[in-house]
């Protein structure tokens, strides 16, 4: 059955979370110092949680012992906001990652996996609707012998980030794993969009100021969907589960190139998730 909510895509992390009580809670997110994640941290802050947001000096995910240095000590939520997004060369982390699928994806993994979390814990991957447009090349991960692509990389990585709350709900009995496509909202992520490409995508004039058309939201609005998975009992026992930017459960649809609302096959498919966890378990023993 669908899960519907009471919330909009107009929504706040705020609006959210009225009522309740958070004391006691510890709740880690990552890449949680701007954007979407400062404002996730602020709201649950606001009602008690302790919010850890380390900065990439302490917590460089695409770096696994950086990851595997980290301690963050006992955990009741972890949202995995942090992220790159189209990145223009093809870049290999230490370990020969391509470096949105290793920051995205295996970082985020590595520290999900070996996190002291408590019972009945909850996972938050933030993903994105660029999951619909590509899913996981087990054959060529990396682009060793395909043309590497940025926006392809991302959508990768996007689709990996739901199959890894995917093959958490099956694999770790007590915690509850979901994922989330906050919408479009101006932030960090878009650092390496140039003025042609933000300008296409109706987020920047000809003057080059960035402006909010019509679908984007503001952070704390895209922030409504994390804190919504990380601690609202609307969802207690829920996991394995992708909701959009409306708030709302989405609906599984199969994949394509043109954008299109929903939750790609490929993105939920058990058999995948499977596959990615043992490549990413493979990659973490033998780095």
């Amino acid at each position: 059955m669908t899960i519907r909510t009471p919330f909009t895509t107009n929504s706040t992390a705020a609006e959210v979370l009225a009522g309740l009580d958070l004391t006691g809670k510890r709740i880690l997110i990552t890449g949680g110092t701007s954007g979407l994640g400062l404002a996730a941290a602020t709201a649950l802050r606001d009602r008690g949680a302790e919010v850890l947001t380390p900065v990439r000096a302490e917590l460089d995910l695409a770096d696994l012992d950086s990851v595997e240095a980290y301690a963050p000590g006992e955990l009741d939520v972890i949202i995995a906001n942090a992220g790159v997004m189209a990145v223009p060369e093809r870049r290999l982390t230490k370990i020969g990652w391509e470096s949105q699928l290793a920051t995205n994806f295996l970082g985020h993994f590595h520290l999900i996996t070996r996190a002291g979390l408590t019972k009945n814990a909850r996972i938050v991957m933030v993903s994105s609707g660029a999951q619909l447009r590509a899913g996981v090349d087990f054959d060529d991960p990396h682009f060793d012998r395909r043309p590497y692509d940025p926006w392809v990389a991302y959508s990768q990585s996007k689709a990996a980030e739901v199959l890894l709350a995917v093959a958490l709900g099956r694999r770790r009995p007590g915690v509850a794993a979901n994922a989330m496509a906050p919408g479009r909202i101006h932030t960090n992520l878009q650092r390496h969009l140039g003025p042609a490409t933000m300008r296409a995508l109706g987020a920047m004039d000809d003057d080059g100021n960035l402006i909010h058309a019509e679908g984007y939201k503001t952070a704390e609005q895209g922030a409504a969907g994390e804190v919504l998975l990380a601690v609202s009992p609307l969802l207690e026992g829920v996991t394995g589960r992708y909701f959009d930017e409306d708030n709302q459960e989405a609906e599984v649809v199969p994949g394509g190139p043109e954008p299109m609302t929903g939750v790609a096959e490929w993105s939920v498919d058990p058999a995948a998730a499977d596959r990615l966890w043992e490549l990413a378990e493979e990659a973490i023993r033998t780095r």
